[in-house]
């Protein structure tokens, strides 16, 4: 069965436990030529790696307990199959804090890939992400910025990061190097998120809704809208759209499906957005929920998914964009569902707060809450299929659980 794999992308605002006002109102006549200053390419280098296995994690602290109670306490073996399911937890060489923001496996390598986080968090693996080590950019670490790496993508060996503040790094040969590639001063808002496309090409997005395509490796850009959804929306105060009416915020969630459309939440969740290629602008829509939106995404059939604050689960009725959406019951236990995840084109995986974990495995009409994380104090933020037997979820605190298969 085709496996369908959706790239999400969370942007935070620097929270610890999982886009700002433009300068330009017009894209149409902004083409960003960014030149190459540098030939460097940056050579990263490892070091010691670290992981851990769940299941003896479980029972070294069940050990530890009855020893600490005395012999008059006794303390029952941790059942693995009802608490660990099909995850386990990756430990990571990396400091308290850090939250997780994405992953990524080079395509003709699937034991090679790589995972971004706050703090300049960039780790590496070669065993399918059992182990990983963290590398280093010397372009990257010449300035006094904490880069937060929002993004990654690969086709082929090609691939690229973004971040922020402003970063833009590319490699050709599957990682082993990277150069950091120079951007406009000029460019509206932050760099959100990055799809290789193809052969030296990609397509970016900013916070503002601008997106950018390069077909000559990062050397210029070519705008795709004409216009920042600010300037969208400020310009069509009478579309009915709830909240968009002198709108000066940015997105909160972007998601791409793989056919290139777009759907994005607004800051405040009030309003969600839709951008399809050859559209001229991004294209506002009512929610039809009372509860603010968490975040969007699509489905493996093409329809899409809505989550609201409070841990509420919608599917839209039928495929493509639409405004109507059937709630779905789940069990949450009263925390927010945060993203959602497809193994296959009928099972999904839903995560959250306090170590939510869902399954469905009837394309969402029904599902059952899996207990993997239920003893792990982190919020789980985004789920990663790379393909039917790999895939990730990843939190704050550098909490990683990756899928057994």
């Amino acid at each position: 069965m085709a496996t369908t794999t959706t790239t999400s992308l969370h942007v935070l605002t620097d929270r610890s436990i999982i886009l700002k006002s433009s300068f330009f109102n017009s894209l149409s006549t902004l083409t960003t030529f960014l030149p190459r200053n540098s030939k460097t390419r940056s050579r990263i280098a490892a070091v010691p790696k670290a992981s851990l296995n769940r299941r003896q994690l479980l029972a070294d602290t069940a050990t530890a307990a009855a020893i600490s109670l005395g012999s008059s306490a006794f303390v029952l073996p941790a059942k693995a199959e009802d608490q660990l399911s099909e995850w386990e937890r990756v430990l990571l060489p990396i400091d308290p804090g850090v939250v997780l923001l994405d992953i990524a496996f080079v395509p003709d390598d699937s034991s090679h890939g790589f995972l971004l986080g706050t703090r300049q968090t960039l780790l590496e693996t070669k065993d399918g992400g059992s182990t990983w080590a963290p590398r280093s950019i010397p372009s990257a670490e010449d300035e006094d910025f904490n880069y937060r790496f929002n993004c990654i993508s690969f086709q082929g060996k090609e691939g690229w990061i973004v971040g922020k503040p402003a970063i833009l790094l590319h490699t050709s040969d599957g990682g082993d190097s990277w150069e950091r590639i120079p951007l406009s001063a000029e460019l509206p808002g932050d760099m959100v998120y990055i799809k290789a496309t193809g052969d030296k090409s990609a397509e970016m997005v900013t916070d503002e809704g601008a997106i950018y395509v390069t077909s000559n490796r990062g050397y210029n850009w070519k705008a795709a809208v004409q216009e920042t959804v600010s300037a969208t929306l400020n310009r069509t105060v009478s579309s009915g759209i709830s909240g968009a009416s002198y709108y000066t915020g940015t997105f909160n969630t972007v998601n791409r499906s793989p056919e290139g459309n777009y759907v994005a939440v607004s800051s405040r969740g009030n309003f969600y957005l839709t951008w399809e290629p050859g559209q001229p602008y991004w294209q506002p829509h009512n929610r039809s929920v009372a509860r603010r939106i968490q975040n969007m995404g699509w489905r493996a059939d093409g329809g899409l998914w809505l989550l609201v604050r409070g841990g509420g689960l919608y599917l839209s009725k039928g495929t493509g964009i639409t405004e109507e959406f059937n709630e779905i019951p789940v069990q949450s236990r009263g925390f927010g569902i945060l993203d959602v995840g497809y193994r296959s084109q009928d099972e999904a995986w839903a995560a959250g707060g306090s170590g939510v974990l869902l399954r469905t495995k009837n394309s969402g009409k029904t599902w059952t809450r899996d207990r993997a994380a239920d003893n792990i104090a982190a919020n789980l933020y985004s789920v990663k299929f790379i393909n039917e037997k790999q895939g990730f979820v990843l939190g704050n605190d550098g909490v990683l659980l990756k899928y057994l298969g």
